[in-house]
């Protein structure tokens, strides 16, 4: 390949959570694709970063498009399903989430996947950007897309962006600070983690974890003050008695002159081996902590570290300066309402809490999070395709955590989820744009819009509605309503007169109980029929809006029959379907 140069429709440089969308979204509307990735993985966020216990769109109305498709997916592959963790409804192992990613570009005859590069050069003619040099070839496209973990096509191609912190003057932010400070200073933007998969070797001893050169046992004290041994390891719990190690408390977040990541190849090098170092500090330490029963998980990750994950869960990078910017106020739900106002130009959904990380600092945003199905859930919100499009930069589209977005709504913004939602209407309009021989901000809307929910293969929401899944016969029809009436939009963000849809107790265990409602919307259920469960009470929690109707209608000491799924960590069960039976 050495000095060689391609020729394709769209381009895709970065094989992340968002590009490794785009790239197979583009090639299934049929248009000639490259994706180049510089990770053996694909997937980002979800796989080579190891966050194999993702956050947000975890209510069922929200698992739509690429991002539906892949919980079914690993609903299908994942030895003994995805109910282990607390800190999400969907955990599993790394390396099946890669392999979903890696059959899904198989698929393609028409998308060229190159691993083990990075750009070097961007190529452009005045306003429009026509290539990407790698070290041993350059590519040519008609439509390129950004999904690097750090918005490095914005840098060398000199595109508008912003990094860090914006003031309360800019967008008048209610919680972006007044005046630089020093938080602002220390964090410039929000903290990376360089995730590891430890292992509990039960009877036998595991292999000493080893520290690195800087390790200071006192950058962790008090890691888990507020949580027991096990409920810290099983916030993060994977199949196969293996955790994920993603904790914000004295954890692995690291953050010490992250201004770095900007300053060319040396700084960066360095600013990523004291990540990855302390990452594998923390994993010492825990091993002091708990004993040699726990050690790192073997072979998990495609390089010597195989317990590490191959890069850093990078939550914040290069923005776009891009047609608008989503702000806090767009992701906050309006007064007396559960959701925010949809976008005119909506094309991806969220609802994750606003979630900010700086190690040591417990920083305050505006709440934007509701009781919902026996839980807290984050208010939905939209991402407006104007986000993606380059103020003043032709052929280029962003398509991960670089959208034009506020330091402040990236803490919603940024995660895998919705970067997946975003990344999949990415490709399609760069798919679009080649079919209708436009500039991404000449393509109309309505037609992108069209095509995600019409998509053949994974249709997406757009609207967020609690009461309506894809499925529904009026899904489509009440979507484009919607979009065409956002005045009619419901402020409770549910759909008026909709039947109730079917549940699913296919392939279920089934529990008697008698119901309790400690308050609103805390259900606790006690089994009174012998199971093979040692618990008897648990939380009962559902991601289906017409289930949390009834819980929110059953009064007291109510008998029920539940269908559903046991999570040992949250000592849950998650409600799929449920009947009143007689005493």
């Amino acid at each position: 390949m050495m000095n060689q140069t391609y020729t394709t429709d769209v381009l895709v440089v970065g094989g992340g959570t968002g590009g490794t969308a785009a790239a197979i979204q583009a090639a299934r509307r049929g248009v000639k694709t490259i994706l180049v990735s510089e990770f053996p993985w694909l997937g980002g966020m979800l796989t080579s970063a190891g966050v194999s216990a993702p956050d947000g769109n975890e209510l069922q109305a929200f698992q739509t498009g690429l991002w539906g498709a892949f919980l079914q997916e690993l609903q299908r592959r994942q030895p003994g399903g995805l109910d282990h963790s607390w800190v999400s409804f969907f955990s599993y192992d790394p390396r099946i989430g890669a392999e979903i990613f890696a059959d899904w570009v198989g698929e393609l005859p028409n998308l060229q996947w190159i691993s083990g590069q990075v750009p070097l050069e961007v190529l452009r003619t005045q306003d429009r950007i026509t290539g990407v040099r790698f070290a041993d070839f350059t590519v040519n496209a008609k439509i390129i897309l950004d999904g690097t973990e750090l918005g490095d096509l914005l840098a060398l191609g000199e595109v508008p962006y912003r990094w860090g912190w914006e003031l309360q003057s800019e967008w008048g932010e209610p919680s972006a600070p007044a005046n630089f400070n020093t938080l602002t200073q220390t964090y410039p933007v929000q903290a990376p983690t360089w995730v590891v998969v430890m292992q509990d070797f039960g009877e036998s001893t595991a292999p000493a974890i080893i520290p690195a050169p800087n390790y200071d046992p006192s950058q962790f004290t008090g890691a888990w003050d507020n949580y027991s041994p096990e409920k810290f390891l099983n916030y993060g719990r994977l199949p196969a008695d293996r955790f994920m190690i993603n904790w914000p408390i004295a954890g692995n977040d690291y953050c010490q002159n992250a201004n770095r990541l900007l300053d060319g190849d040396v700084k960066k090098r360095e600013f990523v081996q004291e990540c990855f170092w302390h990452g594998q500090n923390f994993a010492h330490f825990i091993q002091t902590q708990f004993g040699r029963r726990y050690g790192l998980a073997e072979n998990i990750f495609p390089h010597a570290d195989s317990a590490f994950a191959l890069h850093p869960y990078y939550r914040e990078s290069r923005r776009l300066v891009g047609l608008t910017t989503v702000s806090e106020q767009d992701i906050l739900p309006l007064a007396h309402s559960k959701t925010a106002l949809p976008f005119p130009d909506a094309i991806a959904v969220g609802n994750y809490a606003n979630d900010h990380h700086y190690p040591g600092i417990e920083f305050l945003l505006q709440p934007k999070s509701i009781r919902w199905g026996g839980r807290w859930t984050g208010t939905p919100f939209t991402i407006p395709y104007r986000a993606l499009i380059p103020a003043t930069t032709d052929a280029l589209l962003v398509c991960e955590k670089n959208i034009s977005v506020s330091h402040i709504a990236n803490g919603a913004t940024r995660l895998q989820p919705v970067v997946m939602g975003i990344g999949q209407a990415a490709g399609m309009a760069a798919a679009l744009c080649i079919v209708l021989e436009c500039q991404p901000r000449d393509l109309p809307v309505k037609s992108l819009q069209a095509a995600l929910l019409t998509d053949d293969y994974a249709p997406g929401v757009i609207v967020p509605l609690f009461n309506l899944l894809t499925n529904h016969p009026d899904w489509l029809h009440w979507q484009t309503y919607y979009l065409d009436h956002p005045e009619a939009y419901p402020a409770d963000g549910n759909c008026p007169d909709v039947l109730v849809e079917e549940d699913n107790k296919l392939n279920l265990d089934y529990f008697i109980g008698k119901f309790q409602r400690l308050d609103q919307q805390n259900y606790q259920f006690n089994i009174t029929k012998e199971t093979n469960l040692t618990t008897t009470n648990w939380q009962l929690v559902t991601l289906r809006s017409n289930i949390d109707q009834q819980l929110q209608a059953f009064p007291p000491d109510t008998m029920l029959k539940i269908w559903g799924r046991p999570n040992l960590s949250g000592n849950w069960l998650l409600v799929e379907h449920l009947e009143e039976v007689s005493n």
